[in-house]
């Protein structure tokens, strides 16, 4: 009896940890989604964060959960998860979003948990636990969301060019500070839908693998997804500042077309990862989208040195967090 009672709590408490680790998703990636509504001034930084929180929760009633299957179902062998493994994966993540959210640095919460679930696996079995296709379209993805946001921004800002030719600058202004407001939507709704989806799945391999859910289940209890959705979207609504600057200011400055656009190519970027169940960044795709709209101005609107640091973050935050995972492991297996 007290063994049973050992394994409910710890699994209680490491789903609390994922919940944790939710919130700080939309703390540490708030900026994604407000950033370009802010720093247009289209609405005021209490009012945009209250605005995305709504369309991020509001994502559950939208998305079918191929995101959460992926992470839960498509990364890690069967028989290889266990609470040391989801100790570690969580912990890592959270240490390096600490790190980077301190720094003011735009890193990614997804690929950080990725990292980490990856150092823990490794930790205990090599990478012989881990499978491959769902790693590496993981991975792809770290390239592949920031150039389609890029091109699909570039795209639509062209676009809009054309079709608003001769038109006033004023009138041009008017105009997209409403249609931000879509596009900030969408885009909230996009990450709302990839990102709580991420939390969902290491959730369900948690349950799966301590037997409190069935590996033959369709979906993961509904607890988990309402809990998963309310959690990141209080997680927005608090905000992460330091990094709404970097994102909204820093690289290049934005009009309110501008926004709109980087925010529609963002969004339709997360849309169709997240219709095909690939875990990718909103980080890497908001910023590819604002590179992309400041690019078709003229090159040196855009300042290359911030994002080129932003990039360095990419590049180092799966081993970054797959190394704290790993110490995590290890130091798991001391405490329970």
């Amino acid at each position: 009896m007290e063994a049973v009672q050992l394994g409910f709590w710890v699994v209680a408490l490491l789903v609390v940890l994922a919940v944790v680790f939710d919130f700080m998703n939309g703390f540490h990636d708030a900026a994604n989604s407000i950033a370009t509504v802010v720093s247009t001034g289209v609405l005021k930084p209490q009012q945009a964060v209250v605005f995305a929180a709504f369309f991020n929760f509001v994502a559950i009633f939208i998305f079918h959960l191929s995101v959460a299957k992926t992470i839960g179902k498509g990364i890690v062998e069967p028989g290889v998860v266990d609470p040391h493994v989801v100790f570690g994966a969580l912990v890592g993540a959270i240490a390096w979003n600490v790190v980077t959210w301190y720094y003011g640095i735009p890193s990614s919460s997804s690929h950080a948990l990725i990292g980490g679930i990856v150092g823990a696996v490794i930790a205990k079995s090599g990478t012989g636990g881990l499978i491959g296709a769902g790693i590496w379209k993981t991975v792809a993805f770290i390239l592949v969301s920031p150039l389609l946001g890029f091109i699909l921004g570039s795209l639509l800002m062209v676009v809009v060019a054309h079709l608003f030719q001769g038109v006033s600058p004023l009138k041009i202004d008017r105009i997209f500070r409403r249609g931000q407001l879509v596009s900030a939507a969408l885009y909230s709704l996009g990450h709302g839908g990839n990102d709580a989806q991420k939390t969902i799945g290491i959730i369900w391999m948690l349950l799966v693998a301590s037997g409190y859910a069935a590996a033959s289940d369709a979906a993961p209890p509904w607890w988990v997804i309402w809990t998963c959705y309310i959690a990141i979207g209080l997680g927005t609504m608090f905000g992460g500042w330091r990094i709404v600057k970097t994102m909204g200011q820093k690289i290049t400055k934005l009009k309110p077309v501008g926004g709109f656009c980087a925010e529609t190519g963002g969004a339709l970027t997360l849309f169709l990862a997240t219709g095909l169940g690939i875990p990718v960044s909103t980080t890497h795709t908001i910023t590819g989208a604002i590179v992309g709209v400041g690019s078709t101005r003229r090159m040196s609107a855009v300042r290359w040195g911030v994002a080129g640091n932003i990039v360095w973050a990419w590049i180092f935050t799966i081993p970054a967090a797959a190394l704290m995972a790993a110490l995590a492991y290890a130091l798991s297996n001391v405490l329970f």
